[in-house]
């Protein structure tokens, strides 16, 4: 019955459904996506796979925006779900364009820096987020509505004075 337990509470495995290949130095580097094609606001896994496996290197991992701006620098860490590999769990790229992928790996046959360039990033999906978060406050408006409806027809002080006003 634990054994069941267990296995039934795990997560669920990372679908790696697209592939793209860096070159660090000497170190030969494969990197996967859940979703492709990519999607500006749309959260996905990233796995880094560095050829040999990652037990005996190290790393950095920056994202550079479509204007040309990197973002800040993290180490390279095993994904949460798929403990072999380095990756990010969960993420998004918040913009449309063009971005590119800075990895700086340190190993047996030293340092080694590779980019993975041109990784298109389609328009978000769905509304843009203003109409979106509109259209999901609209029930949040109605009930409040209906609360102070409710509320405005069986207050005490509107009956207290209704009947004290009867009784003059």
């Amino acid at each position: 019955m634990t054994a069941t337990a267990a296995t039934a509470a795990a997560y669920q495995p990372v679908n790696i459904v697209h592939t793209e290949h860096v070159q660090a130095g000497p170190y030969s580097l494969t990197i996967g996506f859940s979703e492709w094609p990519l999607r500006a606001m749309q959260s996905l896994d990233f796995t880094f796979m560095p050829e040999g496996g990652v037990d005996d290197k190290s790393g950095t991992f920056n994202t550079i925006q479509p204007n040309g701006k990197p973002r800040n620098t993290q180490p390279l860490s095993r994904h949460p779900r798929k403990r072999d590999v380095w990756g990010l769990d969960v993420k998004s790229l918040d913009k449309e364009g063009t971005w590119t992928f800075h990895f700086a790996i340190d190993g047996p046959q030293g340092h080694g820096e590779g980019n993975l360039q041109n990784l298109t990033v389609l328009k978000q999906p769905g509304p843009p987020l203003g109409i979106s978060w509109a259209i999901s406050t609209l029930p949040l408006l109605g009930l409040i509505a209906f609360l102070t409806y409710a509320w405005r027809r069986t207050r005490p002080a509107i009956r207290a004075s209704a009947v004290s006003g009867n009784v003059c």
